[in-house]
């Protein structure tokens, strides 16, 4: 008898993302997407539908100039669905369509928003569909009222919607022009506070917003979105302090503005790593040590369950508590007055481990494939790949073909997860028929 065919959730995960960056590149090909009516070459086609589906933001094209009306609906869309997750929005047609949501969909729903348990999913995914309209509608109004100053105002409320919808997916990706992004608002409350407001709402993880929604009637949040919650609020407020102390100086920066235009920049560049890719800052002029900072920023990147990727908050509160319970000599990681598992320990170290040595392998090559490029140029755009970020320093317009099919599995991989991409190559892992003997190595 033939054994059927299967998939598991991952590997349904990984066929369907790269099915959707598929049907994106095929889109972006055709004339009808750009500006010169010839279309994208396949390669520049593919690397955009890649970093838009996997809320990147990195472009080898000026999104502004370059496509019509067509070709940046394309992306919106490919963007709105990848930010979702195209789970979440399956499940959205299929309960217009009064259709049951089956076990198996519900399984593929948990895997896809990273969700601890199956309990409840199907009720999740509705209020993740009603918090990411309210939001983005929210969004949109503001700036385009903003936007309205500045041009007419059809235009604005198409700018609002393309960059409210792009900032909470985390995208980055911007209509403005010349590869700007905002840095002609770097001054500006309304723009800077309201995409600030966006990237941190997408970031924190649609899991944290649904149990902040029941704070009022519950009167207790978990430990996950205690960790989010304050281990986001640090990063950010230490990235804030930082970028201010570093560039405050930097003529090319901070030094011409106002000390609230400081503030907000500082913040502004705090919350981007995020995985968002918006930036009101020039990048290439930054000085070193804050390009540092950022890497640093965009290899943490957002929260579990969000519309970000990197290695997320949580790993990174988990490895750190293990390092401190360790210095300290004591045997659990206490975190909230909650012990955490060593199941998830070890799953923190893999997640990071892992990472880390795609974003050094990344790098590797890049110095090969892009001989003369500065290695920290290098650096930061492989990680800002990895994260899903976006920001960049200038290299990926300038990429060769082989870079960029790099940087277009680098963007996949950091959507996807390291993680779920072994998981979905390999078999299903079995329990060990036995267990070897106990050994001693010295470490340090």
């Amino acid at each position: 008898m033939e054994k059927k065919f299967k998939l598991d959730p991952p590997k349904i995960l990984v066929l369907g993302f790269a099915t959707l960056i598929l049907i994106g590149a095929i889109l972006l090909t055709m004339p009808i997407s750009t500006v010169d009516g010839q279309g994208l070459s396949f390669l520049n086609a593919l690397f955009t539908a890649t970093s838009a589906t996997c809320v990147t933001g990195l472009v080898v094209v000026d999104t502004g100039t370059t496509f019509t009306m067509f070709g940046q609906w394309v992306i919106l869309s490919l963007i709105q669905i990848g930010g979702l997750g195209f789970m979440t929005i399956a499940t959205l047609f299929a309960l217009l369509l009064g259709k049951k949501i089956s076990l198996k969909e519900r399984i593929l729903l948990q895997e896809s928003l990273n969700n601890l348990s199956m309990d409840g999913i199907v009720r999740l995914a509705k209020r993740i569909l009603i918090f990411t309209a309210v939001i983005e509608i929210l969004g949109a109004m503001l700036l385009a009222i903003r936007f309205s100053f500045d041009m007419p105002l059809k235009k604005a409320i198409y700018y609002g919607i393309f960059h409210s919808i792009s900032n909470f997916n985390n995208a980055g990706f911007d209509l403005m022009g010349e590869f700007r992004s905002l840095t002609g608002y770097v001054e500006d409350p309304t723009i800077s506070l309201t995409v600030c407001a966006l990237i941190t709402l997408g970031g924190i993880g649609f899991i944290v917003m649904n149990e902040l929604f029941e704070y009022r009637k519950t009167k207790r949040l978990s430990l996950h979105t205690k960790v989010v919650l304050v281990s986001s609020s640090i990063l950010v407020a230490v990235g804030t302090i930082l970028i201010l102390l570093l560039e405050f100086s930097n003529d090319k920066t901070l030094q011409p503005l106002s000390f609230t235009g400081k503030i907000l920049a500082s913040l502004f560049q705090s919350i981007t790593p995020r995985t968002a890719g918006a930036n009101t800052l020039n990048i290439p002029d930054l000085t070193q040590s804050t390009l540092l900072l950022i890497i640093f920023l965009m290899f943490i990147g957002a929260s579990p369950g969000s519309t970000g990727s990197g290695i997320k908050t949580t790993t990174f509160t988990t490895l750190i508590g293990a390092v401190w319970s360790q210095i300290r000599g004591k045997e659990d990681v206490i975190l909230f007055r909650q012990r955490i598992e060593y199941e998830t320990i070890y799953k923190a170290l893999t997640v990071t481990v892992s990472a880390l040595f795609l974003v050094l392998t990344v790098t590797m090559f890049l110095t090969i494939t892009e001989p003369g490029k500065d290695f920290l140029m290098i650096l930061f755009e492989a990680t800002s790949a990895f994260g899903t970020v976006g920001l960049s320093m200038g290299l990926t317009p300038e990429l060769s073909p082989i870079g960029r099919c790099i940087i277009i599995f680098t963007m996949f991989a950091g959507r996807v997860g390291p993680l779920t991409i072994a998981f979905a190559v390999t078999m299903r892992r079995k329990p060990d028929a036995f267990r070897y003997p106990k050994g001693k190595i010295m470490i340090g």
